[in-house]
């Protein structure tokens, strides 16, 4: 985990000579005035542990082990009423925010492509009170567009503060919300708006013209568009029997004196049918009730120490992602101010942001932010590639601070010192006030999040839940600086473990109890949308009347009550020779290799090798090419079966440093010279790996590698 230390050995002596006297002198009041020792109690201490005294469990935090918390506030039961607690207690406090556009403009690539760049202003916000009034007028106007509660409605838009004052509205009206991936392919799309039998949709006039349009005659129910953007636009190629509107129209119709009657939720009713991103087929549609998500609220509140209305987040993951939408609700729960973004224009270096403008987080300085692990990657990734790039004075600083740092957060401790000097730069990629980063979506590396903890001065808390638990299960205490675990169960959670014989998993293993991960609580949902095959199957109410949910995950729990994802059931393949082969812990380890931006391991039951789809790292290829003398473009080099093996060879080394067993090692590559993004359908908006769309997408290239056609 420590960076190569290539330093003459008595500087290095030197060194740390000098590290342990400034150590020495500074360590006892540092000691007492930072409270580190009690960071370091909690860190060691208990966090959750079996109610039942069997190693199955159920496991819950030692803060809940009498009664699973399932409010935020007493009496505040649904999303309207919390929306409400926190207009009145924050009224003028800012809410939602969004910079203004000062000017676009296309700018001509070296490789003869066009981006379009933006130049971005300050934030203009809606306070708490503004962002109420706004969603209860949108609601009314939704009322009198003869939107009827219990009713389904849809959601299809970018990240945005309209989406929030759309949902709100919805939740306030009780008007069930469907929401939807904007990067789903139509089929998808037609799929979910036509199942759950939608009269209106909330759209943006990008998606209207990009997604929507090509697929409005496929809904035949559809009646209502109703379009997010100020700017009116007249829309031609629209179907008979559709209006569309735009949001500020719907609003003045909802603020005319005869407001339409409210309808105010119960927490059993529905506040949204969430359809997954479909890593594993058709999206499901997740029923998900104002109890469920208050509950998840609750829980996942409690794991960030000091959340008030001082915080600032940043929001840029999908809102059709249950971790970004419980994220932002929790810090509304809380009175935080929420600042839009997109991937596109989070940072300084990002692609829509011209050359010598600040991104989103440089302008918003969040102290609060939920991330993918495919982000951090690349945050890694990058800075990592331009220490290489430093003078040697410069790289080995660097690196003798990055092991001095990590050896004082194995201990509990901080370096406030090396932060200012030699982390700060870093940690202004996400705007320098960071204090909390929780990542979620997919499992984080032990080097990623170890990178996060040293460069970016702040924990990382990882969690681990479902859209079906509404993305609470658990998440990892702010303080435990440990690596590969996911947390204690959150205090709406509990969980069990369930015995998997053919995976040879049981909660009898020693020295920890493993087996299948079951959530239950009051934040598990209630079930598919109209799929009650499926309900039975992972679903179920145990003797106390408490819902379950089985999640085809494989953990573990540590003495100390903690967490840790070991497997996957679907990841799981039985080779020819009958060894498993855990995809998910190959391309896990493999991540970490220089050379490699994204991977899929496959494996076929009926061969006895592993083989795997590989995105290489441009530069990092380019480079490799030079040292072996090929050439060619990078299409060429990405379809050259030299240069295959040379890759190869690079990720085979990479295997054995990760201690992969033999049989785990992939034989056979093919390198993809297109990025793996969600506009290609191969990956989901979190970036999970669509597995079944990854495999006829290369299956020409599977049958060559296993000696086929």
């Amino acid at each position: 985990m420590k960076l190569k230390e290539d330093i003459n050995p008595l500087l290095l002596q030197v060194f740390r000579s000098v590290v342990w006297v400034y150590s020495v002198i500074t360590f006892l009041p540092w000691y007492f005035f930072s409270g580190a020792g009690t960071n370091l109690e909690r860190a060691r201490r208990i966090k959750a542990c079996s109610i039942s005294g069997h190693p199955a469990g159920p496991y819950r935090a030692v803060n809940s082990r009498e009664k699973l918390v399932a409010l935020v506030q007493p009496g505040v039961d649904t999303l309207d009423k919390m929306f409400e607690f926190a207009a009145r207690r924050f009224p003028n406090r800012d809410c939602l925010g969004t910079r203004e556009v000062l000017s676009e403009e296309d700018e001509l690539q070296p490789n003869g492509k066009v981006f379009k760049k933006v130049i971005l202003g300050n934030y203009n916000w809606l306070t708490y009170e503004e962002a109420y009034n706004a969603a209860k007028c949108f609601g009314s106007g939704l009322a009198a567009l003869n939107q009827k509660p219990h009713h389904n409605i849809a959601v299809f838009c970018e990240t945005r503060a309209e989406w929030v004052i759309a949902a709100q509205a919805c939740f306030m009206y009780n008007f069930p919300l469907v929401t939807l991936y904007a990067t789903l392919g139509p089929k998808a799309i037609a799929h979910g708006l036509n199942e759950t039998e939608v009269t209106h949709i909330i759209t943006s006039k990008d998606l209207l013209q990009s997604r929507l349009k090509a697929i409005l005659c496929d809904v035949p129910r559809l009646q209502y568009i109703i379009v997010v953007d100020i700017k009116p636009t007249s829309w031609s190629d629209i179907p008979r029997g559709i209006t569309v509107y735009n949001m500020e129209g719907v609003k003045e119709l909802g603020s005319k004196p005869v407001q339409m009657d409210r309808r105010q939720p119960e927490p059993s009713d529905i506040a949204v049918i969430m359809y997954t991103s479909g890593s594993t087929g058709i999206p499901k549609g997740v029923m998900i009730s104002h109890g469920n998500l208050i509950a998840g609220i609750a829980g996942m509140a409690e794991r960030i120490p000091n959340l008030n209305e001082t915080d600032t987040y940043i929001g840029y993951l999908p809102l059709a992602h249950v971790l970004e939408l419980s994220a932002e609700l929790v810090c509304i729960s809380h009175g935080c101010r929420i600042g839009y973004s997109s991937p596109q224009t989070l940072a300084d270096q990002s692609s829509k942001i011209k050359k010598g403008s600040k991104g989103d987080t440089s302008v918003l300085k969040p102290t609060l932010m939920a991330s993918v692990p495919e982000i951090m990657d690349r945050i890694y990734k990058n800075v990592m590639t331009k220490v290489d790039e430093m003078s040697k004075f410069q790289k080995t600083l660097f690196v003798l601070a990055y092991n001095y740092k990590m050896e004082q957060l194995s201990k509990g401790y901080s370096t406030p010192l090396c932060d200012r000097i030699v982390f700060n730069r870093v940690r202004s990629l996400l705007g320098g006030n960071t204090r909390v980063l929780l990542s979620g979506g997919a499992p984080l590396s032990a080097a990623t999040q170890r990178f996060m903890n040293v460069c970016m001065c702040c924990p990382v808390g990882q969690g681990y839940g479902l859209t079906e638990t509404c993305g609470a299960g658990t998440i990892s205490e702010m303080w435990d600086y440990s690596t590969g675990r996911v947390g204690a169960p959150l205090v709406c959670s509990e969980i069990t473990l369930k015995d998997w014989e053919e995976g040879g998993y049981h909660s009898t293993d020693k020295p920890n109890p493993r087996g299948e991960i079951l959530i239950g609580g009051p934040n598990v949902t209630m079930g598919y949308y109209k799929s009650e095959g499926r309900n039975h199957e992972d679903f179920f109410v145990d003797a106390k009347g408490q819902r379950w949910f089985c999640t085809g995950d494989i953990g573990e729990f540590h003495p100390d009550g903690c967490l840790k994802i070991i497997d996957r059931k679907k990841d799981l393949v039985k080779l020819q020779a009958g060894e498993y082969v855990s995809l998910g812990k190959v391309e896990a380890v493999l991540k970490n290799c220089p050379l490699i931006d994204n991977i899929c391991a496959y494996a076929n039951s009926e061969e006895s090798y592993v083989i795997s789809f590989v995105v290489p790292n441009h530069k990092h290829l380019m480079s490799l090419a030079e040292q072996v003398q090929i050439k060619g473009t990078w299409e060429e080099l990405c379809n050259n079966p030299k240069m295959e093996k040379e890759v190869l060879r690079v990720i085979t080394e990479a295997a054995v440093s990760g201690k992969l067993e033999k049989f785990e090692i992939p034989k056979k590559i093919r390198l993809s010279s297109e990025p793996w993004t969600p506009e290609t359908g191969l990956v989901t908006d979190a970036f999970k790996l669509k597995r079944k769309e990854l495999k006829t997408h290369y299956q020409e290239d599977i049958e060559r590698m296993y000696g086929g056609k």
